[in-house]
């Protein structure tokens, strides 16, 4: 089994199949809280409600979001600290920052 898998895997890289990797199963991913429905969460560019918007993430529809570090500044309550994620949807990744106050704890699927 040794020999296939380290084949397979340049197989699937000479068909450009392998590449970045994406988010992995387990704990480090995010879901969306306290958004009404029929609204949106804003991802934004920076840590602030004056970024610019990059993309929209609607409540139980969202992907994959990949919390990539420690939500700032650690010395503000949760509510009022922004978030650095990843956003993967479909064959889509954003990169920005996310509100805490509308996002919670959950394990990468």
């Amino acid at each position: 089994m040794r020999i296939i898998a380290p084949g397979l895997a340049c197989f699937l890289f000479s068909l450009g199949l392998c590449g970045t990797a994406f988010a992995t199963s387990g704990p480090g991913c995010l879901f969306v809280v306290n958004v009404s429905p029929g609204d949106v969460l804003n991802m934004r560019a920076g840590p602030s409600a004056s970024s610019q918007i990059l993309d929209q993430l609607e409540p139980g529809n969202h992907g994959i979001i990949h919390l990539d570090a420690d939500c700032e500044p650690k010395s503000a309550k949760w509510a009022s600290r922004w978030c650095p994620v990843t956003h993967y949807q479909g064959d889509r990744t954003t990169k920005g920052w996310l509100k805490a106050r509308y996002v919670r704890d959950s394990d990468c699927p």
